[in-house]
């Protein structure tokens, strides 16, 4: 069943007023503070909006409210049901220091189309659209991924250009990309923005690879499966209580790869608002008793893929 595009202002709304609360905190230092206030602005307009939602991709577990938690109910309790990703502020740092790409971000399915992951690391590889079928492969090795990728685009592994989070856990990774001459493009946060510029024209990024947060990891691919683009995905789990909780929320198969249609099913509804400017929007403008804001917005069964700019009262 599709979703209502009716329902696209009212969730573009939701991430709107999310990165208006985010970006009060601009230049402060405060990330902590940052990241509650776009909590109380997306969770205040969640519960205006006619549906029965769910979270099923938060900031935690009930035990960490007032968070937008795992499992916690939103909407007017009227409507349909649907399961709602969420990242309140993907860039907490960025909002704090005032640097690019901060963004408040959410997704939204019918219920039981979207995967139920814990907040763990989760290793991620995706490529963009037009490319064949389960081309690339997280169990293969990077150089064999990079020469299945340069194979399929008819070019050499030195003109791809890589994503990947500057952290020493990718220093194997970033090892084998520079042993190919594959041009590297690091960013230190913000890894829903970083595996979804594989699908944005504007960008020059081929492939993104590495671990990063698996809540993200799970928006990017609502994203990707509007865009065409592919992803697989593994959890990666640090000791038993992070397993414990996987399997909590009815996580069996704790090594099992996902492949984009195991993370999201049928309709999906993307939005995602800058709290500074950045490559894919603009971040909040001040205008006195209003403020600007731009917003990326997909919605997978018409096709929609544009920017949007509002002005809305604060």
């Amino acid at each position: 069943m599709i979703i209502d595009k009716a329902l696209i202002e009212p969730f573009a709304r939701t991430t709107e007023r999310a990165a208006y609360g985010a970006s009060l905190f601009k230049s402060k230092g405060d990330k902590v503070g940052a990241d509650q206030s776009a909590v109380d602005e997306m969770r205040m307009q969640l519960n205006k909006i006619n549906m029965k939602g769910k979270i099923v991709i938060g900031e935690g577990e009930l035990d960490e409210a007032p968070m937008l938690y795992i499992g916690e109910e939103v909407g007017n309790k009227s409507g349909d049901e649907f399961d709602i990703a969420v990242d309140p502020l993907e860039g907490t740092n960025f909002t704090a220091k005032n640097l690019p790409n901060a963004l408040s971000v959410l997704a939204v399915t019918r219920k039981g189309n979207l995967l139920h992951a814990p907040d763990t690391y989760m290793e991620k590889i995706a490529i963009g659209p037009g490319l064949p079928e389960n081309l690339i492969d997280l169990d293969f090795s990077v150089e064999k991924n990079i020469k299945l990728l340069s194979d399929a685009k008819n070019i050499s592994p030195d003109k791809l250009s890589a994503c990947v989070l500057e952290r020493p856990r990718h220093d194997r990774i970033v090892d084998s990309l520079n042993s190919m001459g594959v041009k590297i493009n690091f960013i230190s946060d913000g890894d829903v923005l970083g595996a979804i510029a594989v699908a944005n024209p504007k960008s020059n990024i081929d492939i993104y690879l590495g671990t990063g947060g698996g809540p993200e990891g799970v928006l990017a691919a609502a994203a990707l499966s509007c865009l065409g683009g592919q992803m697989q995905t593994r959890l990666v789990f640090q000791d038993d209580d992070e397993k414990n909780r996987a399997k909590k929320i009815g996580i069996t198969e704790l090594n099992m790869k996902y492949n984009m249609n195991d993370m999201v099913k049928g309709d999906v509804i993307f939005c995602a608002t800058g709290v500074t400017d950045g490559d894919l929007v603009n971040g909040i403008k001040d205008l006195g008793d209003y403020f600007e804001a731009e917003t990326f917005v997909l919605h997978k069964s018409s096709n929609i893929n544009k920017i949007i700019k509002n002005k809305i009262k604060k």
